[in-house]
């Protein structure tokens, strides 16, 4: 996309969008939007890597949610399942009852809600309840998924991630860790699509077996992979690899880091960012929009 002339577009001039099979609440079916949009993350567990425990009250997981729209978020992701190095899996009964109700909460609220699962059983069942979306960190690899979000018409965030959650990190290994990536997400797209999902979204899952050097040079090509058309979501919020660039070895006192991961990704066409502080990177995403259109 081109500006004024044949002037190359700002990325926060940039328009992406996003389809759906179905409508949205307030009878839409597409989200439009310019730049880097956020997605706000709330996780309804016991302990995931940063906010374990801090939504897992349904009501106070709506009432984040909530405050995440208000704040600027596009989307508020909802996940019931810790996918940090080395966690155990969840039932999918039990990550079933933490993130149902929240979502129907929030889709009744009018929140564009994506739910953040491995199993097509609990997509569907969110689905039901009015999520909008689903965020698979597995990257679709369960045919069943894909039908699925196909039959809702919903679309899919495809992510890579090298094994399991439980095994990801132990000595991950690629060749060419830019080209592995993109390969599996285009081809898992382009299976997504002809099997009837709406429309997808590429995320190279940071942090999900990878490691420090193959964070950064992944987070370095966010303009090859969103030059292929689709919608490119980034992740880094709070993450470890940030935490040892940084020094920080807390996941909550990586603000900094992450909004300067994520200003990165911004300018390298991201489309979303998942965070899990909304209005800090709001703020954060408005001043630099603002100061690169001004000079």
């Amino acid at each position: 996309m081109t500006g004024a002339g044949s002037r190359p577009a700002a990325w926060h001039e940039v328009e992406h969008s996003l389809r759906f099979g179905r409508p949205l609440p307030g009878g839409a079916t597409e989200l439009r939007w310019r730049g880097a949009a956020l997605m706000g993350v709330v996780n309804v567990t016991p302990d995931s890597f940063s906010d374990g425990g801090a939504h897992l009250d349904p009501g106070d997981a709506v009432a984040a949610g909530l405050r995440m729209v208000e704040r600027g978020a596009l989307i508020v992701d909802v996940g019931g399942e810790s996918t940090r190095p080395g966690a155990a899996p969840v039932d999918e009964s039990e990550e079933a009852s933490r993130v149902v109700p929240v979502v129907e909460a929030l889709a009744a609220r009018g929140v564009v809600v994506s739910v953040d699962t491995r199993r097509h059983s609990v997509a569907e069942a969110s689905l039901a309840a009015g999520a909008a979306l689903v965020n698979d960190v597995s990257g679709l690899r369960d045919p069943a998924m894909v039908e699925v979000c196909a039959r809702a018409g919903a679309p899919a965030v495809v992510m890579h991630m090298l094994g399991e959650p439980r095994t990801m990190q132990m000595d991950p290994r690629y060749d060419d860790v830019v080209a592995e990536v993109t390969d599996y997400l285009l081809v898992a797209a382009e299976r997504a699509l002809a099997a009837g999902v709406p429309d997808v979204v590429l995320d190279v899952g940071l942090g999900f077996g990878k490691t420090l050097d193959h964070n950064v040079a992944l987070l370095n090509a966010t303009s090859s992979l969103a030059a292929h058309g689709h919608p490119v979501l980034v992740g880094a919020s709070r993450k470890s690899f940030l935490g040892r660039i940084a020094g920080v070895e807390r996941p909550a006192d990586r603000l900094g880091a992450s909004i300067a991961a994520h200003l990165q990704a911004a300018r390298l066409g991201a489309a979303l960012l998942r965070v899990h502080d909304v209005e800090e990177h709001r703020q954060a995403l408005a001043v630099a929009a603002a100061l690169e259109a001004a000079a």
